[in-house]
């Protein structure tokens, strides 16, 4: 197994892309913190899923937005699996609302911001001071944070681009340090987000004008990121990889 005993944190990884990240890298042999905030059912049966397979996991709840509940994440981690922490998952993110422009308040401009690009940098800093040569911290970023997402998303791709040239910066930041990290920018990916914020007529457009003429899996994304977490990604860094079905070419 090409991630035996590494020691992983997946923010956001008790559902739809984070679920199949959790479960892939358990499946790989990595040793597995599953953080969740709200939905404890899922995070339950996501870990349930993982010991099923034989695999090795703990739950742990946090808010990613706030510098404490990070610091108890990373706690966490060390007390279960040693002080090292060798891959660093940030699928927790969300579009919250769409809104045009002048319906969009301060507060929610700090929500959407807090929820999808405070939480990745709180975390990477967090996590940083204890990964070693031969780490790896992959983002999820968005297709819209490249063409700057669909009606009333304008914050929501806002952020994002923020976690692309996040991603940019830390990989020139900790490449001498042998810390490598990537990003996902996905398309339409079939999840509760599409569900929650696409209507059935959008996504069924988007899905025809899609060369693969389909929504993606998330367990398709989850695979690119687990690529991007293992070693066989090793001269990888700096990178937004698109995964959306050839919708948008970079």
């Amino acid at each position: 197994m090409k991630l035996n005993n590494k020691v992983a944190i997946v923010t956001g990884g008790g559902r739809d892309i984070g679920r199949e990240v959790s479960l892939k890298l358990a499946a790989e042999g990595a040793r597995v913190v599953v953080n969740y905030a709200n939905d404890a059912a899922s995070a339950e049966e996501t870990l349930g899923m993982i010991k099923a397979a034989g695999g090795t996991a703990i739950l742990h709840r946090a808010d990613v937005t706030t510098p404490e509940s990070v610091d108890g994440l990373v706690s966490a981690a060390q007390a279960a699996f040693g002080s090292n922490i060798d891959i660093l998952i940030n699928t927790a993110g969300g579009m919250v609302a769409r809104k045009p422009l002048l319906e969009i308040d301060d507060a929610f401009f700090d929500q959407v911001m807090d929820v999808n690009f405070r939480s990745t940098f709180l975390t990477t800093r967090a996590v940083v001071p204890h990964m070693s040569e031969g780490a790896a911290i992959v983002n999820f970023a968005s297709q819209a944070g490249r063409d700057g997402g669909g009606p009333g998303a304008s914050l929501y791709a806002a952020s994002k681009a923020a976690v692309m040239t996040f991603t940019r910066a830390m990989a020139k930041e900790l490449g001498p340090k042998g810390i490598r990290v990537n990003a996902l920018c996905c398309g339409m990916i079939s999840t509760r987000f599409h569900d929650d914020f696409t209507k059935p007529e959008v996504r069924q457009a988007v899905a025809n004008g899609t060369p693969l003429r389909r929504e993606g899996r998330p367990g398709e994304a989850a695979d690119v990121a687990v690529f991007l977490a293992s070693d066989a990604a090793g001269f990888m860094t700096g990178a937004n990889v698109d995964v959306n079905g050839g919708t948008y070419f970079s």
